[in-house]
C-alpha cells in the first residue's frame, strides 16, 4: 500500500494533520527535549531597577563602585602623555588580552604568569564564560548567598542545581558558617562560588576559615570560582586574604578595575586560570561573546595599573571617612535600622525596620522613595535577600551630602 504523507499547511494545537491513505490522522508533535524554561534566564533585577533611575537620581545611596576620575585626570596621575593615547592603532587586539596589560595584572598576584590570565571585555563577562566552560545541566554548585544577581543567576540558568550558602546576620555582624558549608560539600559537588570581600554585606572571612574552606573544597576535588572584585578595599590590615588562586590550583579568580580603583567606565576586568586545558576552552567560550578587548580599554587599564596602589589607597580613606558619618546616621536612627558595619568593600548590607517606615514591602518603599526625593537606595530582594535589607554605598565623594538628602526626608 502506499502511503502519502504529506502534511497540509495547518495544524491542531500540537498536532499535525497529515493525509494517510485518504484518511485524515492527527499525529503528535513533539516538544523538543529542552524546555522553554531551560532556555530562559531570571530577570537581571539589580540592573533593572538601576535602569530606572541610575542615571537621573539626584542622591545616589547604593553606588556599588568607588569614585572615578576622567580620562584627563588618569592619564596625568599615571604620568601618561594624551599623545602615547592618541597614537593607539583602533585595530583588533589579542583575543587573551594585550601582553603587556597581563604582564601588569600579574603583579597584583604572587606566583602567576601572563599566561594564567585572560583579559575581558567586562568584568560580567567572566561569569558568563565561567559558568559556560565547567558546568554541565545538573552539576552541582555552592553558591554564596546573597550575591550580585548574576552569580547566581547564570549558574541557575546553566545547571539548573544551586544550592545557597546563607550568609547570616547577627548581633555582631555578619557570619558564615563554615561547619555548614563542610556539610553541604560532597563528592557531588562541581563548583563553589564565593565572592570575597563580600559583596553585598562587606564581610570578609579570617584567614584561618578562607583556608578551612580552600581545604574542604580541595578534599572533594571540587573548583572554585572566586569574585574578588573588591580585593584591596580591606578596611583594617585583619581583613586582608591572599586570593584565592595564590592558595588553590583548582579555582579561577575574576577581578577588574570597576570598585576598588573607581574605573567602570573602562569595563575592564580579567579572569585568572592557572589549568591551561580549562582556560583553552574558556577562550574558546569568549570567541562567540566578544572576542577581544577594546583596545582604549587596554591603554586606559596599564596607565591605571602603573598607579593602581595610589588609586586603591584614595579610595580605602574615602570608604573609610565615609563609613564613619553613616556610623552617626544610623545611630540617631536606632528604630529604623540595623546596622551591621562592612569590614572590606564599598557596599553594606543595612536591615530595614519596616514598621517604622509605615511600609511592609521593601521593594515598594525604595521605588516611593526614588521618585518623591531622588534617593537611590537598592533593595536588596534582587540579591537573593529573604528579609526587609537595602544596599548602600560608601565609595562617592558626595555621599554625605546624599546621606543628608535622605535624613531630611526621614526627619519630615
Amino acid at each position: 500500500m502506499r502511503l502519502s504523507r504529506r502534511p497540509f499547511n495547518f495544524h491542531v494545537a500540537s498536532y499535525n494533520v497529515v493525509l494517510i491513505d485518504h484518511h485524515l490522522i492527527l499525529v503528535h508533535h513533539r516538544k523538543p527535549k529542552t524546555s522553554e524554561a531551560r532556555l530562559k534566564i531570571q530577570p537581571f533585577a539589580t540592573e533593572q531597577y538601576f535602569s530606572l533611575y541610575e542615571f537621573n537620581a539626584p542622591y545616589p545611596l547604593s553606588c556599588s563602585d568607588c569614585e572615578t576620575m576622567t580620562v584627563s585626570e588618569l592619564l596625568e596621575f599615571s604620568q601618561t602623555t594624551i599623545e602615547e593615547f592618541g597614537s593607539l592603532r583602533l585595530g583588533y587586539t589579542e583575543s587573551q588580552g594585550d601582553a603587556g596589560l597581563r604582564e601588569s595584572i600579574c603583579e597584583l598576584y604572587f606566583n602567576i604568569s601572563p599566561e594564567d590570565v585572560v583579559v575581558l571585555t567586562s568584568p560580567i563577562e567572566g561569569i558568563y564564560l565561567t559558568m559556560r566552560t565547567l558546568l554541565a545541566p545538573g552539576d552541582e554548585v555552592i553558591s554564596l548567598t546573597p550575591a550580585y544577581d548574576a552569580l547566581n543567576n547564570v549558574v541557575e540558568h546553566v545547571c539548573g542545581n544551586v544550592v545557597p550558602w546563607h550568609i547570616q546576620p547577627t548581633d555582631q555582624g555578619w557570619k558564615l558558617d563554615f561547619d555548614q558549608f563542610e556539610r553541604l560539600v560532597s563528592d557531588k559537588t562541581r563548583l563553589a562560588v564565593v565572592n570575597f570581600p563580600h559583596n553585598p554585606t562587606g564581610y570578609a572571612p579570617s584567614n584561618k576559615d578562607f583556608e578551612r574552606m580552600l581545604q574542604i573544597l580541595d578534599r572533594h576535588h571540587v573548583w572554585l570560582f572566586c569574585d574578588e572584585m573588591y580585593r584591596g578595599l580591606e578596611l583594617n590590615p585583619m581583613y586582608k586574604i591572599p586570593s584565592a588562586i595564590e592558595s588553590y590550583s583548582r579555582c579561577l579568580v575574576l577581578s577588574g578595575l570597576s570598585k576598588t580603583y573607581g574605573l567602570p567606565g573602562l569595563r575592564m576586568g580579567w579572569l585568572v586560570i592557572p589549568d591551561h586545558e580549562i582556560r583553552d576552552q574558556l577562550i574558546n567560550w569568549k570567541h562567540y561573546t566578544s572576542i577581544c578587548p577594546a583596545a582604549p580599554s587596554e591603554k586606559l587599564a596599564i596607565a591605571a595599573l602603573k598607579v593602581h596602589e595610589t588609586l586603591r589607597d584614595r579610595n580605602v580613606e574615602l570608604v573609610k571617612h565615609n563609613l564613619d558619618i553613616a556610623d552617626q546616621f544610623f545611630k540617631r536612627w536606632p528604630d529604623h535600622f540595623v546596622w551591621r558595619r562592612p569590614e572590606a568593600g564599598s557596599i553594606g548590607l543595612v536591615e530595614m525596620k519596616l514598621d517604622a517606615f509605615g511600609s511592609s514591602n521593601v521593594n515598594d518603599y525604595c521605588h516611593r522613595l526614588v521618585k518623591e526625593t531622588g534617593v537611590l537606595l537598592l533593595p536588596g530582594d534582587g540579591l537573593g535577600c529573604s528579609q526587609p535589607f537595602v544596599r548602600f554605598g560608601f565609595g562617592r565623594k558626595n555621599f554625605a551630602e546624599c546621606l543628608s538628602a535622605y535624613e531630611t526626608y526621614l526627619q519630615s
